[in-house]
Order: structure tokens, then C-alpha cells, then sequence
């Protein structure tokens, strides 16, 4: 009974850092644009990272449960969280417009997919042939998403993505990055009594302000930015990666993962309002091509493992 109420704990606490993340690009495009890339992500990290190490070290037993976390977890996980961090801002912030911030948004929300794909080797999950179908199907929501005129050709993809190709790139990297992430935090880490988000949101602080030295922005605090970061850090910073954390390591993982392949339309409506931009048809159909990709890869994976 214990587990199966902290089971049900830990997939509720994933299912809420869904509805926070999905703000993200909004937010992140917005901040980005009044303080610079690394000035804004930079503190929303050492922000939110500083939060997040407060609460570990007042919780009961935090420091020691930090010191009992796997090497393997601190070091793989650890990096991949970084190095997802730090790929998702600057491809937000390399986006030439508003609405392209939205577009590399939606590649990064491949990632729900991803994860349901990686669970497969990773956390021998059975599957059937339908995940590719899924896959092929959230790609060719990104292939409608950033195509600029009713040619739809792969030469014409080639072209819409040279126009920006290191946002999208990056965006894409992210996305795997991400999915190998809450698969391997599952599979190192998913015993432990708590993971370690906080440390690695610090670090990814961290090494954006050492980056941020050697390049200077020249950033414009307004109460606006201000009031942007502090959410940032709190809400789908701290809270929605320790929550996250805890759900890959002890909820029902692919349940959590099929719940987010709603991000990609949440997101798109929130970025549409906030950002204050309009749309084309085909990024409301390439993002609905996104979901419906996620919920085919969902069905054809199954929750247990392989005996």
C-alpha cells in the first residue's frame, strides 16, 4: 500500500511539472529577449538551483540521502541534465523571431516520444511496431511545422531549417538528451530515496555565469523580466524538475511520459497568447501531428518490464 501511494505521489507530481513546463518557451522567449541568453538562463538556473539546495538541506535526511545517490546517476545524469539545460536556451534564444521560438519549441517536445522509444533498450519495456509509426508520425509534424509555403518536399525542409539550422538542431539534441535522461534516472536512480535536480540545476548555473563572463550581454531588468525570472526559477525550474525527478525515478513512467504528449498543444496555446504572435495552420497541425505521434508510441509500449 505505501508503495503504490508513493507511486501514485510521484506520477501526480510529474503530471504537474507538465503543466508548468508547458510556459517555458513563452516565458524563456520573453526573459531571453530583455536580459540576453545566458544572463537569463544563467540566473533562472542559479535561482532556481539555490531554492532547490535550501530545501535540501532543511528536509529530513537531505544530505544524506545527496551522498547516497549513485555515481553513475550523479555523473550520466547529471551531465545530460546540463547539457539539456544549456542546448534548450540557446536554442530559444538563437531563434530569429517569435514565432520560430515556437517552432524549435516544438522540436524539443519530440522528446515525449523519445522517452516512450528509449524505455525500450533502456528499461526493457515491451513494445510493437506501431512506436515507429508514432516516431515517423511526430517527425512529420515538425516536417509540417516548419515548412513556409505549400511546397512540401524534403528539399524545402532542408531550406526552412538552414534558414535557423542551430536553434533546430539544438532543440533536437535537447529532445534526446532529455528522453535519455528520465530513462536513466529511472534505471540508475530509481531506488533512491531522492534524486539530485537541485545540485544539477545549480551547476547548470554555474557554468552559464562562467560563460556569461567571457561573453557580456547587456541586459534590461524591467519589473517584467524580473517578475519572468522569479517564475521561472520557482515554478518550472525548481519545482517542475525535482517534481519531474521524482516521477521518472518512482511513478509510472510511461503513464507520465503519455501525459506529456499534451505539452506540445499547451504550449503552442500559452506561447501564442503570451508572446502576443500569430500562426500559421501548419504549426497548429504539425503540433496536433506531435500528439497524436506521442499517443500511437504510447499505446505500443507497455508499462512492465521484460522478465
Amino acid at each position: 500500500m505505501k508503495k503504490d501511494t508513493s507511486q501514485l505521489r510521484a506520477t501526480a507530481l510529474g503530471i504537474l511539472a507538465l503543466l508548468f513546463w508547458s510556459s517555458t518557451i513563452a516565458f524563456s522567449r520573453s526573459l531571453v529577449e530583455a536580459l540576453g541568453i545566458l544572463t537569463a538562463s544563467s540566473y533562472v538556473f542559479l535561482l532556481g538551483g539555490s531554492i532547490a539546495c535550501v530545501y535540501t538541506v532543511v528536509a529530513p535526511d537531505g544530505l544524506r540521502r545527496l551522498a547516497r545517490l549513485p555515481a553513475a546517476y550523479l555523473i550520466g545524469c547529471g551531465g545530460l541534465f546540463v547539457a539539456y539545460m544549456v542546448s534548450l536556451y540557446v536554442a530559444i534564444g538563437l531563434a530569429s523571431t517569435r514565432q520560430q521560438a515556437l517552432k524549435v519549441g516544438l522540436v524539443n517536445y519530440l522528446w515525449p516520444g523519445l522517452t516512450l522509444a528509449f524505455a525500450v533498450p533502456i528499461l526493457r519495456r515491451r513494445a510493437r511496431s506501431l512506436l515507429i509509426v508514432g516516431l515517423i508520425i511526430g517527425f512529420l509534424g515538425i516536417f509540417l511545422a516548419t515548412v513556409q509555403r505549400a511546397d512540401y518536399s524534403l528539399s524545402v525542409l532542408v531550406e526552412n531549417i538552414e534558414v535557423n539550422c542551430h536553434s533546430y538542431l539544438l532543440a533536437l539534441a535537447a529532445a534526446v538528451m532529455w528522453a535519455l535522461y528520465s530513462n536513466l534516472s529511472r534505471r540508475w536512480a530509481g531506488q533512491a530515496e531522492s534524486g539530485a535536480v537541485s545540485i544539477f540545476l545549480l551547476v547548470s548555473g554555474l557554468i552559464l555565469t562562467g560563460v556569461r563572463t567571457c561573453f557580456p550581454e547587456e541586459p534590461r531588468w524591467t519589473w517584467q523580466s524580473m517578475s519572468e525570472l522569479l517564475y521561472m526559477a520557482i515554478f518550472p525550474g525548481a519545482l517542475a524538475y525535482t517534481f519531474w525527478d521524482e516521477a521518472m525515478r518512482k511513478g509510472r513512467i510511461v503513464l507520465v511520459a503519455s501525459m506529456s504528449y499534451f505539452t506540445p498543444l499547451l504550449s503552442t496555446i500559452i506561447g501564442t497568447a503570451y508572446l502576443g504572435v500569430s500562426i500559421g495552420w501548419n504549426l497548429w497541425a504539425g503540433c496536433v501531428l506531435v500528439v497524436i505521434g506521442a499517443a500511437i508510441c504510447k499505446a505500443s509500449v507497455e508499462e512492465g518490464a521484460r522478465e
